[in-house]
């Protein structure tokens, strides 16, 4: 049990230690956006986050809407 848990808190003790480095001592460093809208390669295939879908929906169903009202 001893061994696991010290083996535990060096394998995070390493990870942590690498990402302090890419952050802290790299000029400029920080870490890439996470976010699917900020990805070129999620724009190119048409994948967009839940909030742009949700807006391109109701903005859709509004016109829709308007549509049928006429």
């Amino acid at each position: 049990m001893l061994k696991t848990l010290l083996f535990s808190i060096i394998i995070l003790s390493v990870a942590m230690f690498f990402l302090l480095v890419k952050v802290v001592f790299r000029r400029g460093g920080s870490f890439a956006s996470q976010h699917i809208h900020d990805s070129e390669a999620m724009r190119q295939r048409g994948i967009h986050c839940v909030v742009d879908q949700d807006r391109e929906e109701r903005e859709r169903r509004a016109r829709l809407k308007e549509k049928a009202e006429r």
